[in-house]
């Protein structure tokens, strides 16, 4: 039967009826939502249960139907640790709230007024009797049913005995049941906290500590160990991801020039993603970095710091890679006998050889998989996976899923921007996190529709990484927009996703792009870019106290690290976007609400003035927030203002002095 005594259907988050579990965190609330109806006019319930790994259950919550007519319902869980959790909707007939209804109907009009008494009287008998129930509960209930069944007391006081705030909360807390049906059990799986809340900061480790000889005009590349010098000011700026782009030998068939010229000197370092020369390939280090004790002591020290470090996986090779010599099938072979190298029209990368997995596909897995455990063994636990859209679905999946069996602490990011199927298909297969369409999203209705995207339409499976920006992105907004742009995405990314990244020169506001590209010019991934960075923020000339100050927002807010608790308010401006993130955390039998209420004007160039219009339901708010006008406080924690707020708000935004609000709402304060 597809149906039980009570339908069930339309469970969520659900991805392709269970082949594929559902993703959270430990401690992120997940909205748990199910369709379910039954015949006739008797009340029902609906519950949301969560099972550990183990199979117990470990939490029952109410669900909320959202809204009169649709039979949709939705509750919040809360998985607490890492593992192969479980969840299931529960759907019955609720005998009190049957009860209670009609008996306030017809005793208020004389009707039946016996037989309900008597009707309550077999509840209340039947509720005493079963088994679990406290004893405060029982001899509640046995005094609701005497009080029920005594003719010689008023009707009202009768009524009243079988319909009391005590009788209430206790039926709230442990229902009378009937008809209990249960859904399937459907997969949840709980990754470590890295896998989807973090913030990212990208940098070469060649161009921190290189120096131009500017007499004769040659560099001398930076080394592990000179970039470890600059881990204590990223680690000081909040974050908690240091990622370095590939680090391995690079070819110099075709090695590209500064600004993506074709013909490199022999001063020109080249792309790091022209992976592999003479030295070696995807197993080694580029010389000019120092050694794999050097690399050890780089991530040791970003360890003490409280960073992780995030390896580029680039599954591609120069002509000089030693596959290419050893293992010529697995790449594709054009009909002139030559090597395919990588295309993007109009982009060309000569320097660069894809490589095909239809040939010897066995061979080439396990070889990418030794390569993954080689750095694995190294302390990299993060992966940033350069275009794994151009790879078989299957090859992720396996390696995803072989690696993380023996590793479910290694995290992968996809680095994909393609079709929305693909993008949701990695992250399938296994992907923790991936790359985002933020970055081209800019103006209010793009920013709102993709908010609510991630949060409400994709979030089962798909985490997304609010980059700023890349080395290969550099969005018009960015390069015409002024300071204030830059403060206006880093707001945006920092508190609308769980996850959001950052590439070096950022907080130098960096905006000058190469001629007919969105990408920077003198571009980094061509040659040495070192920085004075003590210097700007010396001057006053820097980002960095900003974006530390919303590292410090994120770790503080419990909201700011779930995904799915995002909702959109509304604003009458047409550059003002508002959003607000909720969240209930528990320690054991406390708990405490955390809410976030951001308001940025996305124009950079204009003072934006409008009203905000708050869905207060979505805040959560308790009778005890409110002030006697109505009103709740907020404090901008950027500012460190507070204001009295309400349904609706002025709000006036100048970007030239602070283009947005980050609003903490002040809970039971007067």
């Amino acid at each position: 039967m597809v149906y039980g005594r009570i339908p069930i259907v339309g469970v969520s988050p659900v991805v392709e009826d269970g082949r594929f579990p559902a993703k959270a965190l430990p401690g992120e609330s997940i909205r748990v939502g199910a369709t379910v109806f039954r015949e006739g006019h008797d009340a029902l319930g609906v519950t949301a249960v969560l099972l550990d790994p183990q199979g117990t259950e470990t939490e029952r919550v109410p669900m909320r139907l959202t809204t009169p007519g649709t039979d949709r319902y939705e509750a919040w869980l809360t998985p607490a640790s890492e593992g192969a959790w479980s969840f299931a909707v529960e759907g019955w007939g609720d005998l009190y709230e049957t009860w209670r209804h009609a008996a306030e109907i017809k005793v208020g009009v004389g009707q039946d007024v016996e037989l309900m008494m008597a009707e309550g009287v077999l509840l209340f008998d039947r509720a005493a009797a079963e088994t679990g129930r406290p004893d405060s509960d029982v001899e509640l209930f046995r005094s609701a049913s005497r009080a029920l069944g005594n003719k010689d007391l008023p009707v009202e006081q009768r009524l009243a005995a079988g319909t009391s705030a005590e009788v209430l909360a206790a039926v709230a807390e442990r229902p009378v049941r009937d008809l209990v049906t249960e859904s399937r059990r459907y997969p949840l799986k709980v990754e470590r906290t890295a896998a989807g809340r973090g913030s990212w900061y990208e940098f070469f480790p060649r161009s921190e500590g290189a120096v131009l000889d500017a007499e004769s005009g040659t560099w001398t590349s930076g080394t592990f160990r000179t970039a470890a010098e600059r881990l204590e000011a990223v680690a000081g700026m909040g974050f908690d991801v240091i990622y370095l782009p590939p680090i391995h030998p690079i070819g110099r068939a075709h090695r590209k020039g500064p600004n993506n010229t074709l013909e490199a000197g022999p001063q020109d370092p080249g792309s790091p993603w022209a992976i592999g020369a003479p030295e070696g390939g995807h197993d080694a280090i580029h010389p000019d970095l120092g050694t794999f004790e050097d690399f050890d002591g780089f991530v040791a020290r970003a360890g003490d710091l409280g960073l992780e470090v995030a390896l580029d996986l680039a599954l591609q090779a120069s002509p000089d890679h030693p596959w290419v010599t050893a293992h010529p099938e697995w790449f594709t072979t054009r009909a002139d006998g030559s090597i395919a190298y990588a295309e993007n029209p109009p982009k060309k990368y000569q320097d660069i050889y894809p490589i095909n997995f239809d040939n010897d596909p066995e061979g080439l897995s396990l070889e990418v998989l030794r390569i993954v455990e080689l750095w694995i063994s190294h302390g990299v636990k993060i992966f940033r996976v350069d275009n794994p859209h151009t790879k078989p679905l299957w090859f992720w999946e396996w390696l995803i899923g072989t690696v993380n069996a023996q590793h479910p602490e290694v995290v992968f990011l996809a680095e994909a921007f393609t079709r929305p199927a693909m993008m949701q298909s990695l992250a399938r297969v296994g992907f923790q996190q991936s790359y985002s369409y933020f970055t081209w999203r800019n103006t209010k209705k793009e920013i709102e529709e993709y908010l609510h995207e991630v949060s409400h339409e994709t979030s089962a499976v798909y985490r997304p990484n609010f980059f700023v920006n890349t080395p290969d992105i550099l969005t018009e907004y960015l390069q015409f927009g002024g300071p204030a742009a830059f403060r206006v995405r880093a707001v945006l990314a920092a508190t609308g996703s769980p996850l959001w990244g950052v590439y070096a020169g950022y907080e130098l506001f960096e905006h000058v792009a190469r001629q007919g590209a969105e990408e920077y010019v003198d571009n980094e991934k061509y040659q040495f870019r070192p920085r004075d960075f003590a210097g700007a923020e010396e001057r006053g000339e820097s980002l960095a106290p900003y974006l530390t100050r919303l590292n410090e927002i994120r770790r503080r807010h419990a909201s700011l690290g779930d995904l799915q608790n995002l909702t959109v308010q509304s604003t009458t401006d047409d550059a003002l976007v508002a959003y607000s993130k909720t969240k209930t955390v528990r320690n054991g039998d406390s708990s405490e609400k955390d809410t976030i209420i951001v308001v940025v004007n996305v124009d950079p160039h204009a003072v934006r003035e409008g009203t905000v219009w708050l869905d207060l339901e979505s805040l959560d708010l308790d009778d005890a927030d409110f002030n006697e006008d109505g009103s709740f406080w907020v404090e901008d924690l950027l500012s460190g203002d507070s204001w009295k707020w309400g349904t609706h708000n002025y709000v006036r935004l100048d970007p030239h002095r602070e283009p947005a609000h980050v609003l903490h709402v002040r809970r039971n304060v007067k």
